[in-house]
């Protein structure tokens, strides 16, 4: 049996023992609560130094897991979990926006988050390029990024009545010519009818009223002058041979000759699937036919739709684009066959 003083000796040692395992509790959770830290703030640190920028997409309706596991499969942050704690630690897991967005390997997880919080979305443009045809800005609109259904889809005229443009268009003609070139936001969510529409606006735009009373003193209608200043822009590119080039095809229109644009006669070639041909036979084909083909060839330019309103006051009848980048006007067909053999080979060989 136990003294007294044996019983209190056995009492200390156990409370010493007690004391020394909650001291090795309380070392063993600090350090590990250290070190659960340290990888924690490791894991949210950058992935790397690189600054080369990758776009990431959020889809509407993305958990916050679904985002995380996104972004480290793209290797842009270092840990799915860790940043999944970081975002709900800081309540921002019901902030977090849809949209496409420019991110880098230097950028940290918080850094992310923070974009990601605010919405401050990555706009990628997206550019109708002057001088192209409706289906190469079919293309291009693929190109982009959009699915064909949904260009295709864009590009059917009867969705956009509501814009005073489409008032100038012949009821069967499609949106050749219409649009205005420029470049155009598109992010995660847009859709290529909201691009051409606002395209559509912005010919609207250009086509002042100053604009509508030059062409009418031509004796052309609005639809009449786009394509006028479409064969411009594909005929020639700078602006002084412009002006003389609308010249030349206002005196040819007025005196009732073909208008003799080989571009025209190629468009008809190509819209009829074929190769670009100067004998093949369309409505287009101005080597033959006399008057303006029936739509535009291409989208225009501010500098084609001056040149159209404003031509060059001089009494030109032919051009022709020698191989040196020079135009060549002539009053005559006997100087104008002299310039073409003199600096048209190879371009007028093709």
């Amino acid at each position: 049996m136990l003294t007294y003083s044996a019983y209190k000796g056995v009492k200390l040692q156990m409370s010493k023992r007690f004391a020394v395992l909650i001291i090795a509790t309380v070392v063993i959770l600090s350090v590990g609560i250290f070190g659960l830290m340290y990888v924690y703030n490791r894991e949210l640190g950058p992935v790397s130094d690189s600054q080369t920028r990758q776009i990431f997409s959020v889809a509407t309706g993305s958990s916050v897991t679904d985002i995380a596991d996104n972004l480290a499969k793209q290797k842009l942050i270092r840990s799915a979990w860790a940043m999944q704690i970081y975002v709900h630690t800081q309540v921002l897991a019901g902030k977090m926006q849809a949209g496409t967005y420019a991110f880098a390997p230097s950028q940290s997880t918080p850094d992310i988050v923070k974009t990601l919080s605010q919405g401050a979305v990555a706009t990628k443009l997206v550019t109708i390029l002057p001088g192209r045809r409706i289906d190469q800005v079919r293309a291009d609109l693929i190109n982009s990024g959009f699915s064909p259904a949904s260009v295709d889809s864009a590009l059917q005229p009867d969705q956009y009545k509501d814009l005073p443009i489409m008032t100038i268009k012949p009821a069967d003609a499609n949106l050749e010519g219409l649009l205005w070139p420029d470049s155009y936001q598109k992010t995660l969510d847009s859709k290529p009818a909201l691009i051409i529409r606002e395209s559509l606006i912005e010919m609207e735009q250009h086509l002042t009223p100053d604009v509508k009373s030059a062409f009418a003193r031509e004796g052309l209608t609005p639809y009449q002058g786009l394509t006028l200043a479409s064969i411009i822009v594909q005929e020639v590119n700078r602006p002084s041979d412009q002006v003389q080039v609308a010249q030349v095809f206002l005196s040819r229109l007025k005196a009732g000759m073909v208008l003799g644009s080989d571009v025209t006669a190629y468009y008809g070639a190509v819209a009829a699937g074929l190769a670009p041909s100067l004998s093949y036979d369309s409505p287009y084909n101005t080597l033959i036919h006399t008057g303006l083909p029936p739509t535009p060839i291409s989208t225009v330019t501010a500098n084609g739709l001056q040149a159209a309103t404003h031509p060059a006051p001089t009494n030109w009848l032919y051009f022709v684009a020698g191989d040196n980048g020079t135009t060549y006007f002539s009053t005559n067909l006997k100087d104008h066959q002299a310039l073409t053999a003199q600096y048209c080979h190879k371009l007028c060989s093709q």
